[in-house]
């Protein structure tokens, strides 16, 4: 006969993303300075700042940044500063919702060319374009 239990401290997609209280976020200057030389994510428009992107999302393997911490540096996207606050001054999940756009997607993209601003401009030309 065999026992079944419940294991509370069974493996999820969150218990995958090695980051936690105990370890440092990780800060990666030289991307910030590519992801701010692209288009913003949004709108197109240009002079835009990295944006980090706080909510987490199982299949990126992104758990929620908790306040008063910033999450690391890859999960950052160009947007205009206007758009920035909006983003943050909501539901910021409801936010990209609303776009029609997977941020954490375009992030992960954008940190896996990370220096090369022709590669950058096409995935966010991309993922403007399947909003349309």
């Amino acid at each position: 006969m065999s026992h079944l239990w419940h294991n509370p401290h069974a493996t999820t997609a969150f218990s995958l993303d090695p980051s936690g209280k105990g370890q440092q976020r990780m800060t990666d200057e030289t991307h910030l300075a590519f992801i701010r030389k692209l288009p913003s994510l949004v709108s197109g428009g240009h002079g835009c700042e990295a944006c980090h992107v706080r909510y987490g999302d199982p299949r990126h393997k992104k758990a929620k940044t908790a306040k008063g911490r910033k999450p690391d540096d890859a999960w950052t996207v160009p947007m205009l500063p206007e758009e920035h606050r909006l983003q943050h001054s909501g539901n910021e999940k409801a936010f990209w919702d609303r776009i029609g756009i997977d941020p954490l997607e375009v992030a992960r993209q954008l940190y896996a060319v990370s220096g090369d601003v022709k590669a950058g401009r096409k995935i966010i030309m991309n993922a403007r374009r399947a909003t349309k």
